[in-house]
């Protein structure tokens, strides 16, 4: 099986909401590849972010693939209306209340890919056997919640674990991770079995979001070497 693209995902939760279709634009010029987009309930974790009609908005903007994360306890009762927002891949947590069998079904009936996360105090293994009816799995680097945390390191052997699973069982699976990617953290994330990459103060933080993206690219392209 051809290893896949690792692609660079900006999280939109790290833009500039008054003005979100330049963010868009400049990330697009940019070489981003993708667009992650934190959904928070308060309750699963302690924030609010937005629901479906920004996704909507999102979604009129821009081509590129939606990866909208569901952080949020009861998933299962949201899936359609995310799909039929424009989500292009619904990921939700493994700790949430609702079954992750139940969810998993829900987002393939809505035709869409479909994700889990885990937390960093999450092991593996407790996904481990969900693997061949994931499209995508996300490993948190930082507690969900809130941007701006410090990476953690602890999540690369799960990246590595992951990869070694998806090879045993021969499945095209989309590996993430999100929390404190930037030019430092993102080589060895990449090293480590990591293909798809949010980034989100790293991008829009400061500076260039187009030179931003570039330096990502870049510190991912080495670490995969």
């Amino acid at each position: 099986m051809p290893p896949r693209r690792r692609r660079l995902a900006p999280s939109l939760l790290s833009a500039d909401f008054a003005d979100l279709a330049g963010a868009i634009r400049e990330a697009e010029a940019g070489g981003a590849e993708a667009f992650h987009l934190d959904v928070m309930d308060g309750h699963f974790v302690p924030n609010l972010s937005f629901g479906p009609a920004l996704v909507k908005a999102v979604r009129a903007r821009t081509r590129l693939p939606l990866d909208v994360h569901l952080m949020i306890d009861r998933p299962a009762r949201y899936v359609r209306a995310f799909a039929e927002a424009g989500g292009d891949t619904l990921v939700f947590h493994l700790e949430t209340s609702d079954p992750p069998g139940e969810v998993i079904a829900a987002v393939k009936a809505a035709g869409r890919a479909v994700g889990a996360a885990i937390r960093p105090e999450t092991p593996f293994d407790a996904v481990r056997p969900l693997l061949p009816r994931l499209d995508e799995l996300l490993v948190m680097s930082v507690h969900p919640g809130f941007s701006g945390q410090r990476f953690l390191p602890e999540a690369l052997p799960k990246l590595d674990a992951a990869r070694a699973a998806a090879a045993e069982l021969g499945a095209p699976l989309e590996i993430a991770i999100d929390g404190g990617i930037d030019a430092t953290t993102a080589g060895p994330a990449a090293r480590a079995g990591a293909t798809f990459f949010v980034c989100g103060n790293s991008v829009y933080g400061a500076g260039d979001v187009g030179e931003n993206l570039r330096r990502l690219r870049a510190a991912v392209d080495g670490g995969a070497e």
